[in-house]
């Protein structure tokens, strides 16, 4: 299953479609290049391996990242035996995934009470109603991230038309005078869970300390971005905070990240 961000008319929601790969990992895991820094980047958080397949998980995901998809020998051929392609290593990785959506706790139509009722409250803000037994049926099944109870996983800094718990990237290009252009550039580097918390830990560290030098340590517990222009220390050191949570959120929860850029 995965998820696909719908508008209609205001109303903004994640739904599972038939068939395996999420929206929110494209499965086109980009290498670094030396221009990647000039590239827009959107951080989609991976889905977690099932109990059972983490081996496999990780195994699939280094032979399409690297490029090393498996190829029959000549033996193998005379014999008739078939290796996997690329898009059937896909399949078996997505469908073997438990999503995000579950890890932020969002709640689901048809399944959670309260998406139920968020969904009617919405239905009865619309000027044009269509039959209400048509409307729920249209969303049911859809997450509700809007309403997730993990919000260290559903930033504010986000790319329209992307998944609300996409952590657009592009604003740590702000922050390059306070982390460096080395610690900035590795967000451009898909990550597995542990890369992620790393990442996020040594993010956290860098943001302390300035947060400290600064007496700003309150911005850390702080959802929304300060009242600020952008290219103060109050803006960027919120930034940094919020990444390093996003990331340290779903680094231990066992996700990783794509660099999509």
């Amino acid at each position: 299953m995965f998820g696909s961000l719908v508008f209609k008319g205001y109303i903004w929601l994640t739904k599972p479609q038939p068939a395996s790969k999420p929206r929110t990992v494209t499965g086109n895991f980009k290498r670094q290049t030396k221009n990647k820094k000039d590239m827009g980047l959107d951080m989609r958080p991976m889905g977690k391996p099932k109990p059972g397949f983490e081996k496999r998980f990780v195994e699939i995901f280094e032979m399409v990242s690297q490029d090393k998809i498996p190829q029959p020998t000549f033996l193998d051929k005379l014999k008739g035996k078939k290796m996997p392609t690329k898009d059937e290593l896909l399949q078996e990785w997505f469908d073997n995934q438990i999503q995000t959506y579950e890890t932020i706790k969002a709640p689901r139509v048809g399944r959670d009470k309260e998406a139920d009722e968020w969904i009617k409250a919405k239905y009865d803000e619309l000027k044009k109603k269509p039959p209400l037994d048509q409307f729920l049926k249209e969303y049911d099944g859809y997450y509700v991230i809007e309403l997730a109870k993990e919000q260290d996983g559903v930033p504010v800094y986000i790319a329209m038309g992307q998944d609300e718990n996409v952590f657009r990237g592009e604003f740590l290009r702000d922050c390059e005078d306070l982390i460096g252009e080395d610690l900035m550039s590795e967000a451009w580097n898909t990550k597995m869970a542990t890369e992620t918390l790393e990442y996020g830990n040594r993010l956290m560290e860098v943001a302390d300390k300035l947060a400290k030098e600064h007496n700003l340590e309150y911005l850390k517990s702080q959802r929304l971005p300060p009242d600020t222009d952008e290219d103060t220390i109050e803006s960027k050191l919120h930034i940094l905070f919020s990444l390093a949570k996003w990331l340290i959120f779903y680094g231990k929860n066992g996700h990783g990240y794509e660099a999509d850029f």
